[in-house]
């Protein structure tokens, strides 16, 4: 019996490094192909290194015929989003779409695609916790987010109209890992950490190694489905301004989305008064099907992964964390 052959999209990107690496560890996987816009350089050793731009309908298929891919684990997206809305459009939805007809053509058994807790939304009547069963309703204000409904939905047709192209969709947490740098990360930077008056605003977290585990089981021997990705538990505002040793800037909902409006119209921020609705209504992923359903448990709680983030990010905390929960 052969092993699996995967091709990855986006395999040379900060979660593609590690989903290629954790492929190569697996007995099971034969072929790991990384597809990315540029090759690696250097090239990793037992993985084919491959240019493809998903935004390019023709690019895809030929590679999958070439090396006899059965699974895909689709990657390539805009992930610091803020830029060209239309770039951002072309890559995410556009590149996707071509990734799934790519894959139909050339008889694919599995797509494994990373979507996003932010598919759900920031919504105020957004469950305490979300589950994979609650409604996928996006933001059309954030590109991101409307993105990433959109995927879904496409994939949800597909499922119907082509039942042998197995899925599984993981709608991840925030994931971080000894070099990311986001949207996120840059709110801890600052000598203070902002809050929304009267909202926690909590946050889930999922160390990169844990994605990449999750993905390579994916890959392989783990069933289909659409699995929330994250860490056991969640931090509040305030708990993450206490391990950073940093105060809290509290500011009121309305005070913060004139202050965005006037500073966005003076070119100051790249932000809009949308942005309070990101920052208060944080989608709250629960991981319970992916425990027992996927089969798949992360080694680290939301608190260990934002603790190995300090400890691999030297001066965002004002102070030694502390392992309070």
């Amino acid at each position: 019996m052969t092993g699996t052959r995967v091709l990855v999209t986006g395999g040379s990107g900060f979660l593609g490094s590690h989903v290629v690496s954790a492929l190569r560890a697996r007995e099971d996987v034969d072929v790991v192909v990384s597809a990315d816009v540029a090759a690696r350089t250097p090239a990793r050793d037992g993985v084919i290194e491959a240019i493809c731009d998903v935004t390019d309908p023709q690019a895809l298929e030929p590679l999958l015929r070439e090396h006899d891919i059965d699974v895909v684990v689709h990657l390539a997206a805009i992930v610091n989003p803020g830029g060209d809305v239309a770039i951002e459009y072309r890559v995410d939805v556009e590149g996707s779409r071509n990734v799934l007809n790519a894959c139909i053509a050339a008889g694919v058994r599995r797509l494994v695609v990373s979507s996003s807790g932010a598919a759900y939304g920031y919504h105020a009547d957004n469950p305490a916790w979300l589950r994979e069963t609650d409604a996928i309703r996006g933001n059309d204000e954030f590109s991101y987010s409307r993105h990433k409904r959109l995927v879904e939905e496409m994939l949800a047709g597909a499922r119907g109209e082509h039942p042998e192209l197995e899925q599984v969709i993981f709608r991840i947490g925030t994931i971080l890992g000894p070099t990311v740098r986001n949207q996120i990360t840059a709110m801890w930077d600052g000598k203070r950490i902002l809050r929304i008056a009267g909202a926690d605003s909590p946050f889930v977290f999922v160390w990169v190694d844990d994605v990449a585990g999750a993905m390579a089981r994916a890959a392989t021997d783990g069933p289909a489905g659409i699995y929330n990705v994250a860490g056991d538990g969640a931090l509040t505002v305030p708990e993450l301004a206490r391990r950073l040793g940093k105060p809290l800037l509290t500011i009121p909902a309305p005070v913060l989305g004139l202050g965005l409006r006037i500073g966005r119209a003076l070119k100051l921020v790249p932000w809009g008064p949308e942005q309070v609705r990101f920052l208060r209504y944080r989608p709250v992923l629960a991981n319970d099907a992916l425990k027992r359903e996927f089969g798949y448990t992360p080694s680290k709680t939301s608190s260990e992964a934002f603790d190995a983030y300090l400890a691999t990010h030297p001066g965002v905390a004002r102070r030694t964390p502390s392992s309070e929960p």
